[in-house]
């Protein structure tokens, strides 16, 4: 196991090659040992026989599926989460052999791709049974799913009032391979709507024969949060990434997780703005006084917004600095006056201590929003302490 494990690392740090020769004086760097350690927090507060599923849709939620998904499997998490086909055949085509649910919608016409790939599928309608029906004819082999209710969302999943006939009826059906049972939390950090949900997915589940079936329902959240006896396996998400969801006040263990990102640019440019003068687009800041401006080339089409434009701070050479100007589509600036810095030194702006919340709580908005967002175009580097 060990030995094909690192096989199939030693093929995606190939597949990965560009984005380890990096042509950029910019860079996003991923801590593995970090990624190590949080799955080891959130194990520790998981009763014994409970499986987990990584979920690593959105490239992992911006950290690289591919690259991490050795670590998450062989650190203990189950099966892999992804959101949709094309995501499940990219992990399969880069070799990975685990279990892969795509929790997402998956278009009837594409059954049968899941079905080569050897993926398993979200189902909640009759329409999907008829394209099971149809994939199993053509490739005679047994569609995999997992059944999804809707217990509050309003997304996706069949609903609890149709749910028991639907398992039933599935359960019965003999071209289908039925693995599971799922739904999905709309507001875990509200105990008294998390509560309802859980009240919900329990009177279904109480109403079928279980043996066997995956049955889940709790999220990075409710893992760390709650205990539901009619479930048998988590979905972690952001959670494996360091990063914290918004949890119910209600008394729980808080895991000590650790950010996998850090965000580095180098300096390519140090000049002197006089008094008065203005920096960047709309000269939204103003030297007072003489200022050491240093330039990086990181701008919002590498996924850092524009609206944190004035408000952020880097760090070089150990001293902390503040952004100024509007950050455009490619650079922004820096004022280092009185900082020892140099063209090629490195600015950093996100690490654990200049945190991903930090970015999302001046935007209003979601630290799950801010990894997603740094783009592709900024090469991952994946480091070990």
């Amino acid at each position: 196991m060990k030995i094909q494990f690192c096989h199939i690392l030693k093929s995606m740090r190939n597949k990965r090659q560009t984005n380890i020769n990096i042509h950029r004086d910019a860079w996003v760097e991923i801590d593995v040992s970090n990624l190590e350690h949080n799955i080891e927090e959130i194990k520790r507060n998981i009763p014994q026989g409970i499986k987990l599923l990584g979920v690593v849709k959105a490239d992992a939620y911006g950290h690289g599926s591919i690259m991490l998904a050795p670590t998450i499997l062989a650190s203990g998490i189950d099966m892999l989460g992804v959101a949709s086909i094309d995501e499940g055949a990219d992990l399969r085509q880069a070799g990975l052999n685990c279990d892969i649910l795509v929790l997402g919608a998956v278009p009837v016409w594409a059954v049968e791709s899941a079905v080569k790939y050897d993926l398993s599928i979200s189902i909640f309608s009759q329409e999907h049974l008829k394209a099971c029906e149809q994939a199993f004819v053509r490739t005679g082999i047994k569609p995999k799913v997992h059944i999804k209710i809707d217990t509050g969302m309003n997304r996706i999943g069949i609903g609890v009032n149709e749910a028991v006939s639907f398992i039933k009826q599935v359960q019965q059906i003999e071209y289908i391979n039925l693995q599971g049972i799922f739904t999905h939390l709309a507001a875990a950090e509200e105990l008294d709507k998390a509560e309802e949900q859980i009240q919900k997915w329990n009177n279904v589940i109480e109403q079928i024969d279980t043996e066997g079936l995956l049955l889940h329902i709790l999220n990075s959240a409710g893992t760390i949060c709650y205990d539901v006896p009619n479930s048998n396996m988590r979905r972690v998400g952001i959670s494996l990434y360091g990063l914290y969801p918004d949890f119910p006040e209600k008394d729980f263990i808080k895991p000590n997780l650790k950010q996998l990102i850090s965000l580095k640019g180098r300096v390519v440019n140090i000049h002197i703005a006089k008094n008065g003068e203005g920096v960047s687009y709309c000269h939204t800041y103003v030297a007072n006084g003489d200022r050491v401006i240093a330039t990086v080339p990181i701008g919002y089409a590498d996924g850092v917004p524009r609206l944190l434009s004035n408000k952020i701070k880097g760090v070089i050479n150990g001293v902390e600095v503040p952004q100024v100007g509007n950050i455009t589509m490619d650079q922004m600036m820096f004022d280092v006056t009185g900082v020892e810095a140099n063209v090629g030194d490195i600015i950093t702006l996100l690490d654990e201590e200049h945190s991903i919340d930090s970015w999302a709580k001046i935007l209003n908005t979601i630290n799950y929003e801010i990894t997603c967002g740094l783009k592709v175009r900024l090469p991952r580097v994946y480091t070990r302490k």
